[in-house]
């Protein structure tokens, strides 16, 4: 992973106006995941969207980490889901065309 893959938690803190600590608990929950370089904590620039998410649960909706965790799963789920009615879709759009 590139330094230009990265955003400094500190900077990305600053810009949410949000505490440090709570990208931590986050963390802990294993909700994201830190990449730490030279004692610098750094996000993904690909999980960006997820957090943001989870900072408008937490913070707009007033939801705990505990639901957030619940919501996060279940939407896990819900893509997967989702992804599997895709594919069996494009199974089922093999054996139409051979009709």
């Amino acid at each position: 992973m590139q330094k230009g893959d990265l955003i400094a938690v500190e900077v990305f803190c600053v810009n949410h106006n949000i505490e440090v600590s709570f990208i931590s608990s986050l963390q802990q929950t294993g909700l994201i995941e830190i990449t730490t370089i030279n004692e610098t904590d750094f996000i993904d620039v690909n999980h960006l969207k997820q957090l943001e998410i989870i900072i408008r649960f937490y913070y707009e909706l007033d939801i705990n980490l505990e639901g957030i965790e619940t919501i996060t799963h279940l939407l896990q789920r819900l893509n997967a889901k989702q992804d599997e009615i895709i594919s069996l879709r494009n199974r089922l759009r093999l054996y139409e065309t051979n009709e």
